[in-house]
């Protein structure tokens, strides 16, 4: 491991000789590049820079304590050694996770998909709660949401909502959300004050470039229309609507959220490319070995991941059995302790993982 960070180290100290060049920063692609691969590397470099401190704190406090007498000082010296060791072995673990290979998907923005699943107008009503909560969770981190299309039920629910969130490492943290969530509670319509049971389906793609998928002219159908529901003074008065059709899978995406017909059928193709994307990943992490896959990062989108029980006030995240009680709060977007988790033990899993090899 040692011998791969020295190697990384010295890399790294050619990249930032390189970007110092004055001639890097008149190639445009080529800053852009190097720039990139000194983020990514950046903390690596830090974690290994202070682990070297700290290997060198113990080396001159083991030498100080051979040489001392003075006893004040010797303590100092035997607290400095205690500290320096308790921070290499903190060092040693954070390496060896940023060490793990990394999703290249994880700097990608991302497509979100909420659908209504069982359960009627409560599970519709629950899915645009989820998507609320998404969204002020995305603010939050200052990312930036575009909706794409929305499907009402009329009292406020959504039969289904997709929408584009933008911003930094939006998919290394939101990709955990995938699958099905429940949701226990007494239905404001329910006068017998029984609870009911619904469910949502989470959906989140990354994002995908014109590189990562190509979509052929001939495989997809456009048809324009007028738009309808709550849209403002457009909506039916022009043809801004945009259907798109792919023909080999049978994939419809609906946009309407534009006034420009344009802007609908972009947006549609960014969705389009991002679900056919998602269907090769999936392909990817279903040929993977069992032992391989992480239920946690590549988990069935058929899988219940989460119940929110508003009676108890209580949410549960069934993958790593961890439970808050804190319904309200998460409910308004603070989901970081949830997400949190839920990055650590994936880690977790992928570092238990590499020790078996």
């Amino acid at each position: 491991m040692f011998d791969r960070l020295d190697d990384i180290l010295i890399h790294y100290e050619e990249l930032m000789q390189e970007l110092n060049n004055p001639s890097v920063a008149e190639d445009q692609n080529r800053f852009r590049k190097l720039m990139k691969e000194q983020a990514d590397l950046a903390d690596l470099v830090e974690a290994y820079t202070q682990y070297k401190k700290a290997k060198q704190t113990v080396e001159e406090s083991v030498a100080l304590l051979e040489e001392e007498s003075d006893e004040e000082m010797r303590e100092m010296a035997k607290e400095e050694l205690s500290d320096a060791k308790k921070r290499i072995e903190q060092l040693e673990q954070e390496l060896k996770i940023l060490l793990l290979p990394k999703d290249p998907n994880d700097d990608k923005n991302i497509m979100l998909e909420i659908r209504a699943g069982a359960g009627g107008d409560e599970a519709a009503l629950f899915a645009s709660e989820l998507y609320r909560m998404y969204v002020n969770y995305a603010e939050a981190q200052r990312w930036k949401v575009e909706l794409i299309s929305v499907n009402e039920n009329g009292i406020g629910g959504f039969k289904e909502v997709v929408a584009m969130i933008t911003g930094k490492g939006a998919y290394s943290k939101m990709k955990y959300e995938s699958g099905v969530h429940r949701v226990q509670r007494v239905p404001e319509t329910e006068s017998g004050g029984r609870i009911h049971t619904s469910t949502a389906t989470v959906a989140v793609m990354p994002e995908a470039e014109d590189v990562d998928v190509v979509i052929e002219d001939k495989d997809v159908r456009i048809d324009v229309m007028r738009a309808s529901g709550n849209g403002g003074q457009c909506v039916n008065t022009t043809d801004s609507a945009v259907r798109l059709t792919h023909m080999p899978t049978g994939i419809v995406i609906y946009s309407q959220t534009e006034k420009s017909q344009l802007q609908n059928k972009e947006k549609a193709f960014r969705l389009l490319r991002s679900k056919l994307y998602d269907i090769e990943l999936e392909k990817r992490q279903n040929s993977e070995s069992e032992a391989r896959r992480s239920q946690i990062g590549t988990g069935d989108r058929s899988e219940k991941i989460r119940t929110y029980n508003f009676p108890q006030g209580r949410v549960t995240d069934h993958r790593i059995k961890l439970t808050l009680y804190k319904i309200d709060s998460i409910m308004n977007g603070d989901i970081y302790e949830l997400l949190d988790s839920l990055i650590a033990a994936d880690q977790a899993e992928k570092l238990a993982r590499l020790n078996e090899n």
